[in-house]
């Protein structure tokens, strides 16, 4: 069993999580890199506390506690207009300070996301594509995740190759 902790972005505080909690059964997204039979145990989720990560120096470590292996920096911090400008220097402290391996990222990127940040030319401005490539790499997945489609989260859609 891997225990994870989850930060999301704080622009995104009253978020029901509903995107990551399915990614995580489901096994979309960056949870499509765990083993299907490995257990995925969610010990924390918090938000940021907003720029430029209020919350930083303790809830990683407050999960750590509570037995988080790696800390998820959800897709809403680059799902976020703009990206969040502090996913480097979270991510680092993550790692540096606390202790833990981080993923960038939960549930796919959305395909509606996606869309907005390529009209908008955010991501290659912000430099944060890199972190990317595992929340857009399934076009499937991304089309299922976007919430505009009037069949969203239905449980018997099959999305259409894109």
């Amino acid at each position: 069993m891997v225990k994870i902790g989850v930060m999301i972005c704080d622009r995104n505080r009253k978020c029901t999580g509903n995107k990551c909690f399915k990614s995580i059964l489901e096994r979309d997204g960056v949870f499509s890199k765990y083993p299907e039979d490995e257990p995925i145990e969610m010990v924390g989720w918090m938000a940021c506390g907003g720029c430029p990560g209020e919350r930083l120096e303790f809830a990683p470590t407050d999960m750590k506690k509570y037995g988080a292996e790696v800390i998820h920096l959800a897709t809403c911090y680059l799902a976020g207009y703009p990206a969040c400008p502090y996913i480097r220097d979270h991510a680092n402290y993550i790692e540096n300070v606390v202790g833990l391996p981080v993923v960038i990222g939960t549930h796919p990127m959305p395909q509606n996301y996606i869309d907005a940040h390529e009209a908008a030319g955010d991501w290659d401005r912000d430099d944060v594509r890199g972190y990317l490539r595992s929340l857009v790499e399934d076009k499937i997945s991304s089309e299922k995740y976007d919430s505009t489609r009037q069949d969203f989260m239905n449980p018997t859609h099959e999305p259409s190759e894109i």
